[in-house]
């Protein structure tokens, strides 16, 4: 069984949709499942102990 999916409505500047859209295509993905994958992959690398860890710098 396939997991669950949350639809949901989101404004973007218009030349990053332009950008994403192409990335997504080169990828061979629809530009949903791109915007779900570099989502992901951005909030496993930037989990709030990591975000906890960086700021110690700053």
């Amino acid at each position: 069984m396939r997991p669950l999916k949350t639809k949901v409505s989101i404004t973007l500047d218009n030349d990053l949709v332009i950008n994403l859209k192409e990335m997504a295509e080169n990828d061979d993905r629809s530009f949903s499942q791109y915007i779900n994958l570099i989502l992901k992959d951005w909030v496993l690398n930037h989990s709030p102990s990591s975000l906890n860890n960086s700021n110690v710098n700053s």
